[in-house]
């Protein structure tokens, strides 16, 4: 049996697991569920933020805040980040069995990640997986909202908007599935010019306009971009639940790094 262990823990967010589940706990209490125009309070889709947690917890509790009461619902998790260490060409999936946190073992969905590597966009690399954070941080977020659940991790590099939406569209299902997509927004620029940036990047992810994200508005794009494509083909509704930076919450206004949170349903 091969498990994915923790990398960042200790890190980006606490290793104790008394220390973490306190910490997520608090970030919850303090966002609020939103009702979306939808009128479905099922989310289809989460953008989130995915830097250490003093930094970006707040915003990514925004969205993960939604899933309160869901736990008997949503039982499959699609997890999309960027790829921070390792270069790659499509999508990487993982050999696991289980990717480990603080709080306990993850099992991963193995038929669905047999049934994505079928596509030639997708394949095995752990590499990818064993240091990348971008995935990590919301894993513990997920254990907490909804406890027991399956995952479906994929490493994002190299790939347009039609390649990740093809994926995305194969592991679509129904109100059990959630997609999870990490992406921060801009990095290290002035607190001024970041806002100005973030606001831009978030107009385009509001209207569905992946073709106006490009290489320095999110390190996430190519994920965020796969999912606007797929999630306008679904007819769904997105809602900003959250637009800050790290100069709003732990950082100094020098040079900063944005985080936004969105819901789709």
């Amino acid at each position: 049996m091969f498990e994915r262990q923790p990398a960042v823990a200790g890190m980006f967010y606490p290793a104790e697991p008394d220390k973490l589940k306190a910490s997520i706990e608090q970030y919850l209490q303090e966002a609020n569920p939103v009702s979306t125009e939808s009128g479905n309070n099922i989310p289809k889709a989460l953008i989130v933020p995915h830097a250490g947690y003093i930094y970006s917890g707040p915003i990514a509790a925004s969205a993960f805040a939604q899933l309160k009461n869901l736990k008997n619902i949503i039982k499959r998790v699609v997890l999309l980040g960027p790829s921070h260490r390792v270069p790659v060409l499509g999508l990487a999936a993982s050999s696991a069995d289980h990717f480990l946190t603080p709080l306990g073992a993850i099992d991963i969905d193995k038929s669905a990640v047999e049934q994505v590597i079928q596509l030639p966009q997708v394949h095995i690399m752990d590499e990818a997986h064993s240091l990348e954070h971008s995935l990590e941080v919301q894993l513990p977020f997920l254990q907490e909202c909804l406890g027991s659940f399956k995952l479906v991790p994929l490493v994002v590099g190299d790939a347009n908007s039609d390649t990740v939406a093809n994926v995305l569209n194969l592991l679509w299902g129904g109100p059990e599935t959630l997609i999870v997509i990490s992406s921060d927004l801009s990095h290290y620029h002035s607190y001024e010019q970041a806002r100005l940036m973030d606001e831009k990047t978030a107009h385009a992810i509001e209207s569905f306009a992946d073709e106006e994200i490009d290489y320095d508005d999110a390190c996430g794009r190519n994920p965020v971009k796969g999912l606007l494509k797929a999630a306008a083909e679904h007819h769904l509704h997105i809602a900003r639940l959250d637009l800050r930076n790290s100069g709003d919450t732990a950082g100094s206004k020098d040079q900063v790094v944005g985080y936004g949170a969105w819901i789709l349903n």
